[in-house]
């Protein structure tokens, strides 16, 4: 469902249009425009023509790429407050990966045309934008090299982490991505990923209820994420 939204109270203003002049404000609001999507519906599909500046105002998407086999490579995870085009929007023509909702989002959509004539004419609002651009690309790159170095157990326990710390903020929650996901994320098989959940379980450190996990050991759990 799309619907119009109001700048007035949203998150928006203070992550994009800080330095933006009223006029500009209402260049912005004026074309804003809110979508609902329901958890496993594409947002984004690779290829696409990039037409909005898309910002996730809530819920949970994954943003990957398809091989030509048709197997995925999920390159992060995005959260609310996150831009979920931002990784394509000023370097390429179309989208060269695809955002699925993971659970019921929303997101807020700018038109393009409108962000780029403010870039031309607003300095302060381009280097922000180029910060953000490069705080993500930073995001990726550390994620990857910190996953990348750690064993099958490692891996693992640092995704659940992540989940419990920076997603949820709670010890308890339920697991957005399936355990194939979970694999295509830290480069795994799913067979792994199935038996180092198993083997946390065995040991104490999580509880399992279907797709909820319970970390009872957090203390063990992250020296597996750190020495693992």
């Amino acid at each position: 469902m799309d619907s119009s939204c109001t700048c007035e109270h949203c998150e928006l203003r203070e992550l994009f249009v800080v330095n933006l002049d009223e006029k500009s404000m209402d260049i912005i609001c004026s074309g804003k425009l809110e979508k609902d999507y329901l958890a496993g519906e594409t947002i984004i599909k690779e290829g696409t023509r990039i037409q909005d500046f898309s910002y996730l105002k809530s819920g949970l998407v994954k943003l990957f790429r398809s091989d030509q086999s048709g197997k995925e490579q999920i390159i992060t995870i995005a959260k609310p407050m996150d831009y979920v085009s931002l990784l394509s929007v000023f370097s390429n023509e179309r989208y060269n990966y695809s955002v699925t909702a993971l659970e019921d989002s929303v997101t807020c959509n700018l038109k393009m045309e409108d962000i780029k004539s403010l870039i031309n004419t607003n300095g302060k609002l381009a280097l922000n934008l180029l910060g953000k651009m490069s705080k993500v690309a930073d995001t990726l790159i550390l994620e990857s090299l910190e996953i990348r170095k750690k064993h099958l157990r490692g891996r693992v326990a640092y995704l659940l982490i992540y989940f419990s710390k920076t997603v949820f903020y709670a010890d308890e929650f339920e697991l957005p991505l399936t355990r194939k996901e979970m694999a295509e994320y830290v480069g795994m098989t799913t067979e792994n990923v199935i038996r180092t959940l198993s083997e946390f379980r065995r040991d104490g450190i999580l509880k399992i209820y279907g797709k909820t996990i319970h970390i009872a050991n957090m203390e063990s759990l992250q020296s597996i994420s750190e020495f693992g």
